[in-house]
């Protein structure tokens, strides 16, 4: 029986298109359900147009209050009978309340290598830091901000040139197999680190 997954994005969803493809043949997981927390995220359209079950929580009427916010994801999600949440680019900081039922059960792609930079503008900082290589990390999602198990990086170097948006660009394309190589293990039970080079 197929782990049934949901991907929560923000935005167009490149990481959520990199999951929903690996997700084929013997791949222990299927994607259930795609979920955005904005109305125009470009990934919405992808995932209807590839006939996966879509859903919208705009969290602007929530403003102030996260717990409304999330119970209307929560129950977005009870009908679908989800086993994993993959967080894609999903950019909305979620509460201990949201986490705790989930924990051991939802993923999270982050543009560094954990636990160097949690939070904004990672790519900006490793530059500023005089890193010479930077990358991403796939880990267990915890209550505290970019936290948790590590279950999978991959690294880039840091050329000389690099400005942060051309080893964002780079580093975007190491997380389009990271990602997906992990959810395929961490979907079989398997939570040993998917380590890329």
């Amino acid at each position: 029986m197929s782990k049934r997954v949901a991907i929560f994005i923000s935005g167009g969803g490149s990481n959520m298109r990199a999951l929903v493809e690996s997700m084929t043949g013997d791949h222990p997981a299927r994607a259930a359900l795609v979920l955005s927390n904005d109305p125009q995220a470009g990934g919405i359209a992808w995932a209807r147009d590839a006939g996966i079950p879509t859903d919208v929580v705009d969290h602007r009427p929530f403003a102030g209050d996260r717990a409304a916010f999330e119970a209307a994801l929560a129950e977005r999600l009870a009908p679908h009978a989800i086993d994993i949440i993959a967080l894609a680019g999903f950019m909305r900081v979620l509460t201990a309340g949201f986490v705790a039922p989930w924990q051991g059960r939802m993923l999270n792609i982050h543009p560094s290598l954990l636990p160097k930079y949690r939070g904004l503008d990672t790519h900006a900082r490793a530059l500023a830091a005089g890193d010479t290589e930077a990358g991403c990390t796939v880990h267990e999602v915890t209550p505290a901000l970019d936290d948790g198990p590590i279950l999978g990086q991959a690294r880039v170097p840091i050329l000389p040139d690099d400005t942060a948006r051309t080893l964002a660009a780079r580093v975007l394309e190491q997380e389009h197999i990271l990602y997906p190589a992990v959810l395929k293990r961490f979907a079989a039970g398997d939570r040993r680190p998917v380590m890329l080079p």
